[in-house]
Order: structure tokens, then sequence, then C-alpha cells
């Protein structure tokens, strides 16, 4: 998937479509917001964000502490102070840090679409206050890498997902479909906190190990025993989302790579890219077919409505957090509880 273009087409009616701007607005938008920052950022910088960032699709949500109680995010009982650009990595860094963390999602609305936000002077702010900082990276929310360079801080710990997973600008961006790549994530968060707040480590470590084991189970247990009954199923889907999940559970793409790009960034597939995959579903070549229901074009509806009629199984996924307000596990398990009931229809075990 190309970093560089993320431009989606319409959602289909039955949805809100994600929040979408110009590339003209999103440029205009970016200097007033980094002109706002420039003029704020000092007054803003030890200011602790214990409230909504009030954009769209903006909130925020403690991690188990007393609202309101939110301190400078030094240690030693003072809450730390977190910005995640998306929800999905927001509620793991609010499981993780418990009480010790107050964090706040900027893209919070399954509505809204990551790639295309425009932030605000107001998330601006909040970015300004934070001690912690994750965005997913790799062109995915480059806006957020332009608030965090408007108000570099000595003080402030900036995780960036794809260089964390060593996932390269041009690579595909969608690191928490990845398994794999959610353990690293889950391990570096707790590090970072570990390193912010040294007195409440073996905290950290509790909370961490928790996590692992009990709350984030039912997610590994679930990668875990598709990839045991399934793995080398070959599937189909409508864009490049799919592709880190079905990695990590053992499952073979036949969809071309440039099919589920295009649909990704918004362009135009190719009359070949469409021809093959008509062919693979008329053949049944896929056992099942899955779809980024946030993200359905007349050719992704088109494709499903084939499949459905050529009997394959059809699954969704979404590309953030859905319902809104779910946890990262309650919404993974229910979509990889949809994909498994998908193959168990398409291969009757």
């Amino acid at each position: 998937m190309k970093a560089a273009a993320h431009r989606r087409q319409p959602r289909p009616a039955r949805r809100a479509p994600f929040a979408r701007v110009t590339p003209t607005r999103l440029a205009l938008g970016g200097v007033a917001v980094l002109a706002a920052l420039a003029a704020t950022a000092c007054s803003t910088a030890s200011t602790g964000s214990t409230g909504s960032t009030g954009s769209t699709g903006s909130s925020s949500a403690t991690g188990g502490g007393t609202p309101g109680s939110a301190g400078d995010g030094k240690g030693g009982g003072r809450t730390i102070q977190v910005v995640a650009a998306e929800n999905f990595w927001g509620s793991l860094a609010a499981q993780l840090g418990g009480g010790h963390v107050h964090v706040t999602s900027v893209i919070d609305n399954p509505d809204a679409d990551p790639h295309d936000y425009e932030p605000t002077a107001k998330d601006a702010r909040t970015v300004a206050s934070a001690r912690l900082t994750i965005v997913n990276g790799i062109g995915y929310d480059s806006w957020a890498g332009k608030l965090l360079a408007a108000t570099p801080s000595p003080d402030r710990t900036d995780l960036d997902v794809g260089d964390l997973v060593g996932v390269r600008p041009g690579g595909n961006p969608h690191r928490w479909y990845s398994p794999a790549d959610v353990h690293t994530v889950v391990e570096r968060i707790t590090a970072d906190y570990k390193t912010i707040d040294p007195a409440d480590a073996a905290d950290f470590d509790r909370l961490k190990n928790t996590f692992e084991t009990r709350t984030l189970a039912p997610y590994t247990q679930a990668v875990a025993g598709i990839r045991a009954a399934y793995a080398g199923t070959p599937i189909g889907a409508s864009e490049s989302i799919v592709s880190p999940l079905a990695e990590g559970l053992g499952l073979k793409m036949l969809t071309p790579a440039s099919f589920l790009g295009a649909i990704s960034e918004g362009t135009d597939p190719t009359a070949h890219d469409k021809a093959l995959i008509d062919r693979q579903i008329k053949d049944r070549q896929i056992k099942v077919y899955v779809y980024n229901s946030q993200n359905a074009t007349p050719d992704v509806q088109q494709q499903v409505k084939e499949a459905r009629a050529a009997g394959i199984p059809v699954a969704t996924v979404t590309e953030t957090l859905t319902p809104a307000g779910a946890s990262f596990q309650d919404w993974q398990v229910r979509q990889l509880d949809g994909i498994r009931q998908a193959l168990a229809t398409a291969l009757g075990k």
C-alpha cells in the first residue's frame, strides 16, 4: 500500500461515510492548526488533558483512574498524559496504564477517516501537553507527525508504531491487524510507561501480565485457533487492511496486491485485476471473501454480491473500533469470530 495518497471513494449508503477533506482543505487546515499551535504551544506545554479534545471523532479515556486527578505525568503517583492518534492504539494504552494514565484518542469515531483527518487547534494543544504519544506512522496518519514536529519536547516520548515494527514508508500501515505487531506494541508501551514513571514499574508489569494472560487471551486464542484449523485456506479481500491479518492467521491471500492497494488508496483498480477477481469468485478459487465495511466502493460491493451469489461466505472488518467505545480485544474477537464462522461454513469444519 502506498503511503503517499490515502484518498477514499464514497462509502456505502448503509452507514455514514468517513469524514473527508479535500487535499487543498487539508493543507490549508494543517497550516492554520500549526500556526495556531506556534502561538500557543508555550502556554499549553504544561497543561494536562483531562477531558475530550473536542475534535470530530475525538475523545479521552482513563485507564481506570479518577477523572480530574491527572497530574503532570512525571510519575510517583502522577497521571501520565497519553495521546494516541487512533483509538485502536489508545485502547491498548489505556488498559496497560490503568489508573496511572489518562489516554486521549484523537480518532475515536467510527465515521472519521484516519487517512484524511484534519486536526484542530485543540488537538494540537492536547499533543503539546502529552507525556507519551502513539502514532501509527507509515504514512497512515501524517497529520499526527506534523503535530508532533510542531511541538518538540525533550520530556515527551513519541512512539511510532511503523518505526517500532520495522515497516518502512510505502509498506502496509495497518499494523493493528498484525497479531505479532500488536504484542510488540504492548511490550513497548509498557516499557515506555516504566521509563516515564519508574516508581510504578512493578504495577505496569502487573498490568501487562494481566492484560496479556487474561484480557487479551480471547484474541490470542482466536488467532491461534483459526491458524491451527484453517492455515493455507485461500481467501479474497477488498483491500490491504486484510493482508496483515491474513498473514497472522496463516490464510492464503489470492486477491492481487495491486487491487488491494488501489481500494485502500481510493484509486481505480485495473480492468485486469477486476477480471481476475471475477474469475476467482466464479471458479470458487477463494473460500471466503473479507471486506472492510467502512470502505465498500462500488467495485467491492459488486464483488460481495458475486461472492454471495457463488455461495462463498463473506466476512467483514472495519478500520477503527466499532461500535464506538469498544475495546480493542472485543472488537477484534468479534471480527475473528465472523471470519472463523465463514471459514467453517466454507470448509464444513
